[in-house]
């Protein structure tokens, strides 16, 4: 007679079997397609409590667990400054879902609420900085991001129609601050929906943004750009239903022999170079 799963064993067998197609294959294919972890690498899976990192915590946890490339793992959780029900939410997930992380604290939240310009810019430029200084600090040599295939299509559509230029969402990347490190994105091909089928099916609860600044756009009340972006695209998506697919595409077919003018390393160049 089988034993019956505890609950954190229920979890992970629903991302193999019941999710296998739209989480743990998408998963898999990035880290392969992209290159995102080699053997030897040191990894610090940055949680920050949500639903994202918690499930990427899980994703690599599992990678680890029946990977044939040996590699290390570290979960590090950032207090920003949270409250104490966010702080035990984030701990108490963490227990139920067996991920043995280590917090350390800081006072970015502090910091950015002191500003009115720019808050979230400074945020998680604080945030990243922080989470590479521990990450190296444990002697890793990557950290691992838990941003997803919706983020990536929206990132580049909110640098088109607000930031005046089309950039995107690298699946990986070089610190230009912290030598030796670099920074990863192991859900790259993960749609958001799955993600939150996943969290529901399994009723579990994390914390949203605890930020002053977005806390009233994440439940739904706001109006930051990036809610304007997920709205237009819902309704681009009834007429062609493959519209966030080709977003995505695009940014891996992009011909820069059409465009008038394009970055490299920092430098502005024209077609005019090279017509």
């Amino acid at each position: 007679m089988s034993r019956e799963l505890e609950a954190y064993e229920r979890i992970e067998r629903s991302i193999t079997k019941k999710y296998r197609r739209d989480i743990w294959n998408p998963f898999i294919l990035a880290v392969k397609k992209y290159e995102l972890i080699k053997p030897g690498d040191k990894i610090a899976v940055c949680i920050s409590g949500g639903k994202d990192s918690m499930l990427l915590a899980k994703l690599m946890q599992q990678l680890h667990k029946y990977t044939e490339a040996p590699f290390e793992l570290e979960y590090i959780v950032m207090d920003p400054g949270y409250n104490e029900i966010n702080r035990a939410k984030i701990e108490s997930n963490a227990q139920l879902l067996h991920i043995p992380i280590r917090v350390f604290e800081t006072n970015i939240f502090k910091v950015a609420n002191k500003t009115e310009k720019s808050p979230c810019y400074l945020c998680a430029r604080m945030r990243r900085g922080h989470l590479y200084k521990m990450a190296q600090t444990l002697g890793c040599n990557k950290i691992a991001l838990g941003h997803h295939f919706n983020d990536v299509i929206e990132t580049t559509l909110i640098g088109m129609f607000y930031g005046s230029q089309l950039q995107s969402m690298p699946p990986k990347l070089h610190s230009t601050n912290f030598e030796g490190m670099e920074l990863i994105r192991p859900m790259y091909c993960i749609r958001e929906e799955s993600i939150l089928a996943w969290q529901r099916y399994n009723s579990l609860e994390f914390i949203r943004c605890a930020c002053r600044f977005t806390e009233n756009a994440e439940n739904g009340d706001g109006c930051s750009k990036r809610q304007e972006i997920k709205e237009l695209i819902k309704t681009l998506r009834r007429t062609n239903p493959n519209i966030e697919k080709s977003i995505f595409n695009s940014i891996h077919s992009v011909c820069i022999d059409t465009m008038p003018g394009y970055k490299s390393d920092g430098v502005e160049h024209s077609f005019l170079e090279k017509y």
